[in-house]
């Protein structure tokens, strides 16, 4: 039978251009708000990361109602780290809107989804955002699209897909950008009209694919998929198996089942095929398991995930100022938190190492473990991680590295120090094409070539360059890139820092810390612009004489500290450097503390 009442949705696209804000229309205009209640901006975007830094990090999954059809939306993240979130819950719907902004046109991320759901032969609707930004290049984008979909061959009822015009901001959509639109009731009649009803067994035996995984401390591990065929029940024995794993066969009991009403989950009686819903009851479930009928245990193909490209070592953290700051600071907090984190993110990935104290932690980027580190230094985690590094495959003899396809956009004349910069990190130019009055230049370089570069390209561009990149695959060993041409200040004791040590300490470089921090000896303070670290004394007070006043040290003048965000200090630790994670404090340290040593093992090849 065909489920007329219902529709599964996913929105994609690139980041920043709009998903989240048309959501929030679609939901205000689908019913779910009532007409005086106050809505914030992004309500999709619930986790605080998320909305601090306005983008979209995990999947999520809500519902809008019109003419009497339930509209099922996953809003989705638009940046490639989070691409493993992505390919995922296209297996739970059924047509996808592709978003592209009116101005920037199909970027890297845009090619990366649009490719995952034309392998699933889902339908497509374009919708164009933005459109009433006052430089929208509408006839152009729309040519760029087409060819987009050339390119990726797509079939010929994908590349005859409707396209809508819509304000995301101004919720209003039309399908001639020359006549404005009203509201959004063309998307929604695209959606409905075009977006066939599923065809579902619901006599069938009982059938669904977890697709994401939520977790609460009153039912435990909640499993969010569609259901695949057939109807359940509260408290229906049902089976799990994995499509992966052929082995795996767990039993247990559909304790609690939810449908997705708006933002809200809300308890049913039963769940029916076509249904986005959430199941609990079921302790050992895992993103990719099919939960089945006990009559039938039949696993639905999962989608395999990309591999991660990056990796980092998470450890105890072991400085002389830990356990002062954090919450959870032993070994056991620190891998049970971490192989928690695998259940929700299928492109994370956590193993074993030599030490007991240590994790080797492999995502999809910089972003993504950067991510992960700061969510748990929120949740009261302490910890030290190592530099990041990528990971090499081994394949007919040759070692191969993962590549990355960086697009950038900037004023013409900053195109120098781009092409400087891409020389020095093995970058090869792929295309350079006009974007209006700025330059848009295509480069594939190697994934380690990109660590440190964002916070450089800023600095380089003045701010006025967009940085993006996506995984292009994996080619042959490029050669040795230098990581940092920089060395290290570092702290020679341990104390407090005062104005007459930094004052003399400044000299040497630019300082990360002010006046009455406290500091430890190996503890990083500031960055050299030789490429040898050097040892300071920031503690060191200025002696006193008859001659000389207390009072005389405050004539001297700091220049201000550059404070490191938790990205930029991933991008600057060196090989033997770690980072100090605490609720509180974010440390650059050595890792061997003593300066005595530490020259010693640098003397021997050690470091």
């Amino acid at each position: 039978m065909k489920r007329e009442d219902v529709r599964n949705v996913a929105i994609i696209a690139h980041v920043d251009h709009g998903k989240t804000t048309l959501v929030n229309e679609l939901l205000k205009q689908g019913g779910i708000f009532r007409d005086n209640q106050e809505v914030m901006d992004r309500v999709m975007d619930s986790g605080d990361l998320e909305r601090e830094r306005g983008i979209t990090i995990l999947a999520k999954n809500t519902s809008a109602f019109y003419n009497g059809v339930k509209i099922n939306i996953v809003d989705t993240p638009g940046h490639a780290d989070f691409g493993g979130e992505v390919e995922r819950v296209l297996k739970m719907v059924n047509g996808v809107l592709v978003l592209v902004d009116a101005c920037e046109g199909p970027m890297p991320q845009t090619r990366f989804v649009m490719q995952k759901a034309l392998e699933l032969n889902h339908k497509l609707i374009i919708v164009v955002n933005k459109i009433d930004r006052p430089d929208a290049r509408l006839s152009e984008v729309e040519d760029e699209i087409l060819e987009l979909l050339f390119d990726l061959n797509a079939s010929d009822e994908q590349i005859d897909s409707p396209i809508i015009y819509c304000s995301g901001r101004a919720g209003t959509a039309t399908t001639d950008y020359r006549n404005p639109g009203k509201d959004l009731t063309p998307l929604f009649d695209a959606i409905i009209n075009y977006f066939e009803p599923q065809e579902v067994d619901m006599d069938g035996d009982f059938q669904m694919l977890v697709s994401s995984i939520d977790y609460s401390e009153y039912v435990g591990v909640i499993g969010i998929g569609r259901v695949e065929r057939g109807k359940a029940t509260v408290n229906m024995d049902v089976k799990t198996c994995n499509y992966n794993i052929p082995d795996l066969c767990n039993s247990g009991k559909l304790v609690s089942l939810y449908q997705i009403e708006g933002l809200n989950r809300v308890q049913c009686e039963e769940i029916k095929a076509g249904d986005i819903v959430c199941i609990s009851g079921l302790e050992k479930l895992s993103i990719g398991d099919t939960v089945c009928s006990v009559n039938n245990v039949e696993p639905v193909p999962f989608v395999t995930i990309s591999e991660p490209t990056v990796e980092m070592t998470f450890s105890v953290n072991d400085s002389p100022f830990a356990g002062k700051e954090g919450k959870f600071v032993t070994t056991r907090h620190l891998r049970d938190r971490l192989f928690k984190e695998t259940l929700k993110d299928v492109s994370l990935r956590v193993e074993e190492t030599d030490s007991a104290d240590s994790y080797r932690v492999c995502g999809r980027g910089e972003m993504h473990l950067s991510i992960l580190i700061e969510t748990m230094r929120r949740a009261g985690y302490e910890f030290q991680v190592g530099a990041p590094k990528v990971l090499y495959k081994e394949e007919d003899g040759k070692i191969l590295e993962p590549i990355e396809k960086l697009v950038v956009d900037v004023p013409e004349d900053k195109t120098g120090t781009v092409f400087s910069s891409m020389g020095v990190r093995k970058g090869e130019l792929l295309t350079m094409e006009n974007v209006g009055s700025r330059i848009r230049l295509e480069f594939k370089i190697p994934a380690r070539g990109l660590f440190g570069y964002k916070s450089q390209f800023l600095t380089e561009t003045r701010g006025e360059g967009v940085f993006n990149t996506i995984g292009y695959g994996y080619e042959e060993f490029k050669g040795d890139i230098e990581r940092r041409s920089t060395g290290s200040l570092v702290a020679f004791e341990t104390g407090e820092a005062v104005t007459y040590g930094l004052f003399n300490a400044q000299g040497r470089g630019q300082l990360f810390i002010g006046a009455g921090t406290q500091v430890y000896e190996g503890m990083v303070v500031g960055v050299s612009p030789k490429s040898e670290d050097i040892s300071v004394n920031v503690c060191k007070k200025k002696h006193l004489t008859n001659t000389r006043a207390s009072g005389s040290d405050d004539a001297l003048r700091l220049e201000t500290p550059k404070i490191m965000s938790l990205e930029e200090a991933m991008e600057f630790l060196g090989d033997d450097e770690l980072l100090e994670i605490t609720p509180k404090n974010i440390r650059i340290r050595k890792k061997t503390l003593n300066t005595e040593m530490r020259l010693k093992r640098k003397a021997r090849g050690l470091e």
